[in-house]
């Protein structure tokens, strides 16, 4: 039976004022169905309509969308745990619902009108992913031709975009000041688009991250942002504490919550089958075996440490941006390590753990294998490349680093 979740709207005062706790509590009562549909999700690689709606009804589309918008507009450290919680239910689900957040931040860059009509009603959804393309510059607007991927949370979103260089009508290049190229972010709607099924993955299966395209789309200058990839600070119009923070900032944030909920799911599922599995050949239960018990106080101790590391980190730098009124480069550096660090350790402790459950682990029965493949396909992404300590350890020995993804 579906969960009754207390339904949210646009400009519904419900979920404003929403706190972790009550999320968390919407988390819980959704867990059943969550449940029940993992292996649906796994199967037709998207988000099934039942689930959809009682994620739209419990408000989860709307964490980091503007109060003014009916949104909860939640602060890093309140949202990850959210993210978190969903993500050892099923990590498919919760990296949906961190990519379209991420999405949703543009409400903050939009006019009110735009913003109203993106994301006013109760699926308005926004979805995109990288690739290459370009946007014309015509009367009104732009003329887009381009084709993406990795549209993670596609299928059941109601608008699509992404983040384009600009050319000019002779198809120049346009530039900033600096000397950079000029790029936009677009936005349209959803049936503008073309779709291509590429999405066959050893992990985060239902996430849907399918391939898109438009070919001389016009779209309206209301509907395209500068360099919102970035979140440029001076240009949103909402100036709640949460919009200092960038969405590649919170998306880092949301997919460590990804990757340790699937790290703690995996050590919950190992604990319980410890306490009756005989390995063959032993004549105790795993649980009495001192290799496994050490292995289980480390997972522990790993996995609290790296998540603790991360939230300590939102926690104190969101004071810092309070207090300043803006965030600096090295908190941003900090968010990517904190964060990168945590995919990391999740990816080791649910590898240590696989290995640790034997052949239990490989049976899609038990609840070891899609964890297992959905954090390594997280740790694959983006915002799980090593590439990101190199970044971080250059920032802190002095040296000039890339800061495209902070």
């Amino acid at each position: 039976m579906a969960a009754t979740l207390p339904k949210t709207r646009a400009g519904d005062e419900q979920s404003i004022g929403m706190t972790t706790a009550d999320y968390l509590a919407r988390v819980k009562a959704l867990a059943p169905s969550l449940r029940a549909s993992a292996a649906e999700i796994d199967e037709r690689r998207e988000l099934p309509a039942a689930i959809v709606d009682q994620l739209v009804e419990g408000g989860f589309f709307r964490l980091l969308q503007p109060r003014s918008l009916g949104g909860a507009e939640l602060l890093p450290a309140d949202y990850v745990p959210v993210i978190e919680a969903v993500a050892e239910i099923d990590a498919s689900t919760a990296w949906c619902l961190n990519q379209n957040s991420g999405c949703s931040m543009t409400a903050a860059y939009f006019s009110a009108e735009v913003a109203k009509e993106i994301f006013g009603p109760a699926r308005g959804i926004l979805a995109w992913g990288p690739g290459p393309g370009a946007a014309r510059i015509v009367a009104g607007g732009y003329s887009v031709t381009a084709e993406w991927a990795f549209a993670s949370g596609s299928h059941h979103a109601s608008w699509l975009g992404c983040h384009v260089p600009v050319v000019e009508a002779d198809g120049q290049p346009r530039l900033e000041p600096d000397g950079t190229p000029a790029v936009r972010t677009v936005v349209f709607p959803k049936s503008a688009t073309k779709f291509t099924d590429i999405w066959h993955t050893i992990g985060l299966r239902g996430t849907g991250s399918d391939q898109y395209a438009v070919k001389d789309l016009f779209v309206p200058e209301a509907h395209t942002l500068q360099s919102i990839a970035r979140n440029s600070p001076d240009k949103r119009r909402e100036m709640g504490l949460l919009y200092s923070f960038s969405s590649l900032s919170m998306y880092a944030a949301g997919f460590a919550g990804v990757a340790m909920g699937c790290a703690r799911s995996t050590l919950n599922a190992f604990i319980e089958l410890a306490r009756d599995k005989i390995p063959r050949g032993a004549r105790v239960t795993m649980r009495n075996n001192n290799v496994i018990q050490r292995d289980v106080a480390q997972a522990e101790a790993r996995l609290s440490s790296a998540y603790g590391y991360l939230m300590k980190s939102l926690e104190d730098i969101t004071e810092a941006v309070r207090a300043r009124g803006h965030i600096t480069l090295d908190e941003r550096m900090q968010i990517r390590l904190a964060s990168t660090f945590c995919i990391h350790t999740a990816l080791e402790v649910t590898d240590i753990l696989y290995q640790a459950a034997g052949a239990t682990a490989i049976f899609n029965e038990n609840p070891f294998e899609r964890p297992w493949r959905d954090v390594h396909s997280v740790s694959q992404q983006l915002q799980g490349r090593q590439l990101h300590f190199e970044t971080v350890g250059q920032h802190l020995m002095g040296l000039e680093a890339d800061t495209s993804w902070l």
